[in-house]
């Protein structure tokens, strides 16, 4: 029965027909708002109780102290609740309640800072100071490294006028070595009585429990400020014998140089500064590059100023070195600047460390401006330190490191030969060029090594060089010329002759035109004329190109025989001929004009008026422009050449007189019209 009646007293829970959300939606904070606006019975505020009789205030003071109680057995660890308590008691004046309602919260919790500053601070304020000496005396035994304490205690001591007092307190404290503003709190305390040599005792304390930079730097101005310089001096002298190289610090070097500053000791400033920028690491010397500037500026002379740009300047491109070892135009600069300053020892430890930065990858674009440091070095161990040996040393180190097989520089080989002939080791230039050549046969190195031979007059040893060069190159007519050259200087025009005509059988040239030009040019020096027409035949057979007609005609001029005009004539009646079915109607126009410059000067009326009837007519055409796809992209203008006596352009040529005829008569029948009307 009792489980139905139960199940009959369960409410029906309604089911919501529309679980969308309504249009117009409500939060809970307007709610509270229109709940408030709508209020409309104002509460006052309780009557003001007015106490007049003995009775009436012990009967308030009972309920008062009833609520405390209440809430203190409510919840004893709210220490909101104690305290409020105990100042209501103060503000009743009962002094003893209030002692023990602070007494009783400390039982509750003794590690409370409040509490204790709560009832040392009421003590004092009802000028307990015995009592409130025994409050601090038990705060700071129990609770030590609440700095409050100690700081409230000394406060105290010191504002009765218990110097004693409050210096002895500070002692307890700095025996618990609290952090670094206590020991600044205590000489302060020290300063304001002029207890010099406590201070100092105290200073010395601080830097052993707290040694960092800024301590010591205190100390110093300490010594400073009240004119003991030369104690002054000694603590900064001591804190860098402390801290050692490895832990130096660029603030501590600033301090001291200014101190040496205002005691008028500008040196000692300078070398202050110096020693530091050599021993602190670049990218924490910022600020003494500063002062160390704005100290020349103010007492230095010019030298110094530079001394100090230049250690500026050193620092940025220590700075690129390091960002980028490989930016080799950095280092380029860096050398330029340490090389002025003559110091061998530092210049070869930058060249070291610019030269260990090898190019990643055998690539010759990377190395083209990383030997460039090699050679540096070695002319300066060469021409400034005067160290042979060691020349020497860095030019086989240079080689040595060079991958050959992929590529090499000739200059480095050509180089550190120069250098043993400057040494007077032909020998070991001699062995050095030869190396090169059977590991990594150059051009470059070729010519170096025989010009080096023909400096020497050993002639036999440049026949040999240039056999081994044509050997490793024959294509390279210049090759061929010099050879030529050199054996028609020593007086052998057969093996001058020999060596053009093996050079023009070649099956392949880089500049065959040079070489007939020389060949050519070296008969017509021996005054070899048959020869020399014979190698214009010979060339015109191989190429008929207009400036070889021309050359071969000026050629026979330059005779200057009888039958040297003829002759002359006979060549560009041939070139005219031999051009005519070419294409190359420009190179065409080039040869007639050549030949009517001749004939002005050496033809008559006859042969100057058929050369006249050889030149062509210049006229404009159009021509359709296709682009690479093959559209069309309009038409261009250009100059064509017509000349007359080619026969397929005779029909063109009368076309055109006929134009030309046709456009005189349009422009010369309206001025005949005129002239009638004028006779009318």
């Amino acid at each position: 029965m009792a489980s139905t009646a139960s199940k009959s007293k369960v409410p029906k829970v309604a089911k919501v027909k529309n679980k969308m959300p309504a249009e117009m939606q409500i939060t809970a904070e307007q709610i509270l708002r229109e709940a408030k606006e709508r209020e409309l019975e104002h509460q006052p505020p309780p009557p003001r109780q007015k106490i007049t009789d003995p009775d009436e205030l012990q009967d308030f003071r009972l309920r008062k102290r009833k609520e405390f109680e209440d809430n203190l057995r409510k919840n004893r660890t709210v220490m909101g609740n104690w305290i409020k308590y105990a100042q209501w008691e103060e503000s009743q004046k009962e002094i003893d309640r209030t002692r023990s309602i602070y007494e009783r919260a400390l039982d509750v919790d003794h590690r409370n800072v409040g509490i204790w500053l709560k009832y040392a601070e009421m003590e004092m304020k009802n000028r307990q100071v015995n009592h409130a000496r025994n409050i601090w005396d038990r705060a700071i035994t129990i609770l030590p490294r609440a700095n409050q304490f100690w700081y409230k205690y000394t406060y105290m001591e010191e504002m009765l006028g218990n110097v004693a007092g409050a210096r002895q307190v500070f002692e307890r404290w700095m025996e618990w070595e609290p952090e670094e503003q206590p020991w600044f709190t205590y000489i302060k305390f020290e300063l304001r009585y002029k207890e010099f040599e406590r201070v100092r005792n105290i200073c010395i304390l601080l830097i052993i429990v707290h040694p960092i930079i800024k301590n010591w730097i205190k100390y110093a101005n300490f010594e400073d400020h009240n004119s003991f310089s030369s104690n002054a001096r000694s603590v900064y002298e001591r804190a860098i014998d402390f801290f050692g190289e490895d832990n130096m610090d660029e603030n501590l070097f600033v301090s001291f140089a200014k101190f040496e500053e205002r005691q008028k000791e500008f040196e000692r400033s300078r070398v202050i500064y110096k020693y530091a920028l050599e021993h602190i690491p670049k990218e924490h010397a910022q600020n003494l590059f500063k002062n160390y500037t704005i100290l020349e500026k103010k007492y230095g002379d010019r030298e110094g100023i530079e001394d100090v740009i230049v250690s500026k300047r050193k620092f940025q491109y220590e700075e690129e070195v390091k960002a980028n070892p490989n930016n080799y135009d950095s280092w380029f600069d860096y050398l330029r600047l340490v090389e002025s300053d003559n110091n061998e020892e530092v210049i070869r430890d930058v060249y070291e460390r610019a030269i260990a930065n090898v190019p990643p990858t055998p690539d010759k674009r990377l190395w083209r401006r990383y030997i460039y440091l090699w050679i540096n070095y070695a002319l300066y161990e060469e021409l400034e330190a005067k160290d042979m040996e060691r020349t020497r040393q860095v030019y086989k180190a240079c080689i040595d490191l060079i991958p050959h097989k992929k590529f090499t520089f000739a200059k480095i080989w050509l180089l550190y030969a120069q250098f043993e002939v400057r040494q007077k080791e032909l020998q070991a230039a001699r062995k050095a060029l030869g190396f090169a050549i059977g590991k990594c046969p150059k051009d470059k190195i070729f010519k170096g090594y025989i010009e080096l031979e023909l400096q020497l007059r050993e002639f036999d040893r440049c026949r040999i060089l240039y056999e081994k060069f044509l050997e490793f190159h024959p294509e390279n007519c210049t090759t061929w010329m010099k050879y030529a050259e050199l054996e028609s200087i020593l007086g052998d025009e057969v093996r001058a002759r020999a060596l053009y005509e093996l050079a023009i059988n070649q099956a392949k040239l880089d500049m065959p035109e040079m070489l007939w030009k020389a060949y050519i040019d070296f008969e017509i020096e021996q005054e070899e004329y048959n020869r020399t027409r014979d190698l214009y035949h010979r060339l015109l057979e191989r190429t008929q190109h207009v400036k070889v007609w021309i050359s071969f005609s000026q050629f026979e001029l330059s005779l200057g025989t009888t039958e040297a005009v003829l002759e002359c004539r006979k060549i560009y009646e041939k070139a005219n001929k031999s051009l005519r079915h070419s294409d190359e109607k420009e190179e065409r126009l080039m040869l007639l004009e050549s030949w009517k410059d001749f004939e002005d000067e050496y033809g008559d009326v006859e042969t100057q008026e058929k050369i006249r009837k050889e030149m062509p007519k210049r006229v404009k055409k159009r021509r359709k422009i296709e682009t690479e796809d093959g559209s069309d992209a309009g038409w261009e203008e250009y100059y064509d050449y017509i000349f007359p006596t080619d026969e397929a352009n005779q029909p063109s040529l009368k076309l055109l007189a006929l134009a030309k005829r046709w456009k005189k008569d349009q422009t010369d029948k309206p001025k005949n019209e005129e002239e009638d009307e004028d006779d009318q």
